[in-house]
């Protein structure tokens, strides 16, 4: 039996970021078309040191961290923002970013204080954007970067 374009058979989770896997989250890469699409995952590991509201996630299938997330969910705002997402080079085309969003959605939504999750990427980005849109992110325009946010209501 053939699984559906897009969609992986692997299960995909998310881990915090610790000492078992931070090597790991370095060591995955972008195509080169995709390196100005996302900030360094060491950048990314970087900036949850000081930032209280930084929330990583190694994205692992199979026992092996494929990808890395991050997000924000303030206790005092009713919306999380997903400002990191990469999958390995190595990794993409099996539909793991796409469970790996699912995942995402789920953690959030269980934050009960959340009732929408925006995110933003490069308007150039157009796997992000189909990506996104698949999940009912509607795009809003763009930032002060220049950087495309899109919203997605959560139910319930």
């Amino acid at each position: 039996m053939t699984r559906p374009a897009g969609t992986s058979d692997q299960p995909v989770a998310l881990e915090p970021v610790g000492k078992g896997n931070r090597a790991a989250i370095l060591a995955l890469e972008l195509l080169p078309e995709q390196q100005g699409f996302v900030a360094s995952n060491a950048e990314s590991l970087a900036e949850v040191r000081h930032d209280d509201e930084a929330i990583a996630r190694a994205v692992t299938a199979a026992g092996r961290v494929v990808g890395f997330l991050m997000y924000s969910a303030p206790e005092d705002d009713d919306e999380a923002i997903i400002y990191r997402f990469m999958i390995d080079r190595r990794e993409q085309g099996k539909g793991l970013g796409r469970a790996a969003v699912a995942k995402a959605l789920e953690e959030i939504a269980r934050l009960n204080h959340i009732r929408r999750v925006s995110i933003c990427y490069e308007p150039e980005n157009e796997a992000a954007r189909r990506l996104y849109a698949g999940f009912g992110f509607i795009e809003q325009g763009l930032d002060e970067d220049d950087e495309m946010i899109a919203v997605r209501e959560l139910g319930g």
